[in-house]
């Protein structure tokens, strides 16, 4: 994944793919963009699920938490699959697992049904996204070639999710909402046919698996989730509230105990000792849940208050979506021009201010100047922020640690979104509190406030984000272009 791994690694490992560059990293990109669809494309098609297997209010976020825990939580364990076991082979059965996932739960008739194929979604993903990043570093030259490939591969984690949003609306809308997950199933079968025919083979790395580390932090995550969701419906002082907290922490200590006596830990502690690394974790954390919680709300907006349909809903994101990925094509210029830390730091100012003023949303709030315009600059924002962001996390590592700090990368990805809605849901359920004799318009009032506070929410985990950066990461008269993957293990 380094260019000081390449230099060591097999010449079977270094070999490019007979292939052209072209088709790998269309594969690679096809597969990660699958990943990250699964993400959102649920979240315009959560009123119809909501209604269709009779879910809660605040049990709906299950439906994205389902899937982001499981990846998250075993991403460091599949990363190190792909070094044991071969990343092609792992690769391919990665994806393979998730289109069968994929088929069950758009086969759900419960709700337990659905999150259990969403869960094992999350398998199948923390299994395939590893190994995608891999390939891409390990088969594409250092310089330009692999610079315009990880500004693809970064657009796609950031602009992904909002793309899985206009997809699933237009499903939704014209087909139903198991066609979002439907849709994998012809997708996963193509990939894996040409990942068959297309990747060269890759050497398998003696080791053994760090089980009890990837156990403890799953349960971990997932029991810290499930604290903040129990709260939005039974309480903080809830006694199933408080023990998911205490079983969260005492999960994660174990885990940390855990992984300073593993002799090949999925987590190398010592790669939290460079403040800037650390700091970028922690803002990816606080970015991406932000944004997973903007997803989550404006949606409900935009159909509750708005009363667009999944497709209009999805429609609606647009802008930012396309704001974002037009930002990509410049982020190597700009990296250039003003350094790594002041693109952050500027990226992270800009989405800010565009999360601030989408949190004014009202029940009559315009849909260009209210919506659309702010969607505009925190789109800007983010494509800018994203890729500099993945590079800080990986900035500094030896060749030996390049494959977990890649891995803590897209933990934090998927952590954030885990975390982040869990926190913004219990915002959301402490400030609606409809009447059952409301009228209509009062219960839109009531939803819209509780949307626009929940906003609020994600602005301030943005400006959580800013600040650390600032302090851990920013050095603002550094003009070195964007830091490679390749670059960090030197």
């Amino acid at each position: 994944m380094t260019s000081a791994l390449l230099r060591h690694a097999p010449a079977r490992l270094q070999a490019r793919p007979t292939s052209g560059p072209a088709v790998l990293l269309a594969i690679i990109l096809s597969t990660y963009l699958m990943i990250i669809l699964d993400v959102s494309i649920v979240i315009t098609a959560l009123p119809d699920i909501h209604e269709a297997l009779g879910f809660s209010a605040t049990g709906l976020s299950w439906v994205q938490n389902a899937y982001t825990l499981t990846f998250g939580g075993l991403l460091l364990l599949g990363a190190r699959a792909g070094d044991i076991l071969g990343r092609r082979r792992v690769f391919i059965a990665g994806i393979a697992l998730f289109t069968v996932a994929s088929l069950l739960g758009g086969l759900a008739a419960s709700a337990t049904w659905l999150l259990g194929a969403r869960a094992l979604q999350g398998v199948g993903a923390a299994i395939a996204a590893p190994a995608s990043l891999a390939l891409l570093m390990t088969h594409f030259r250092e310089g330009e070639e692999r610079t315009r490939a990880l500004a693809l591969y970064s657009a796609v984690a950031a602009g992904g999710g909002s793309i899985g949003l206009v997809l699933g609306g237009l499903l939704t809308e014209w087909v139903s909402w198991r066609a979002g997950l439907f849709i994998n199933v012809p997708v996963g079968i193509a990939l894996v046919v040409l990942a068959l025919r297309h990747l060269p083979s890759s050497p398998r790395i003696p080791g053994h698996f760090d089980l009890p580390g990837a156990v403890t932090s799953t349960l971990g995550m997932t029991s810290l989730v499930y604290g903040f969701v129990r709260a939005a419906e039974a309480g903080w002082t809830d006694p199933i509230t408080l023990a998911a907290f205490v079983t969260g922490a005492a999960m994660l200590a174990l885990f940390v105990a855990i992984e300073r006596r593993a002799t090949q830990p999925i987590t190398p502690l010592r790669l939290f000792r460079s403040r800037r690394r650390s700091g970028a974790y922690a803002a990816r954390v606080l970015t991406v849940g932000g944004m997973f919680g903007m997803f989550f709300f404006v949606t409900q907006y935009l159909q509750g208050v708005r009363e667009l349909g999944a497709l209009g809903a999805g429609l609606a994101f647009l802008p930012m979506t396309l704001a974002m990925f037009a930002m990509v094509r410049a982020i190597p210029r700009l990296a250039s021009r003003v350094g790594e830390g002041a693109l952050l730091a500027g990226g992270l100012t800009v989405a800010l201010i565009g999360m601030f003023w989408l949190s004014r949303l009202a029940t009559e709030t315009p849909y260009i100047s209210g919506v659309a315009l702010p969607m505009v600059v925190l789109g800007l924002g983010m494509g800018a922020a994203f890729a500099p962001l993945t590079s800080a996390g990986l900035a500094g590592v030896d060749a030996a640690d390049a494959g977990a700090a890649s891995g803590l990368v897209n933990v934090a990805h998927q952590l954030g979104g885990s975390l982040g809605l869990g926190m913004l849901v219990t915002v959301f359920a402490a400030v609606e509190h409809p009447e059952a004799d409301a009228s209509a318009l009062a219960a839109r009032n009531d939803l819209a406030h509780a949307v626009s506070t929940s906003l609020t929410g994600s602005a301030v985990l943005l400006a959580l984000a800013l600040a650390i950066v600032v302090i851990t990461s920013w050095r603002p008269f550094h003009r070195a272009p964007l830091v490679d993957v390749a670059d960090a293990a030197r």
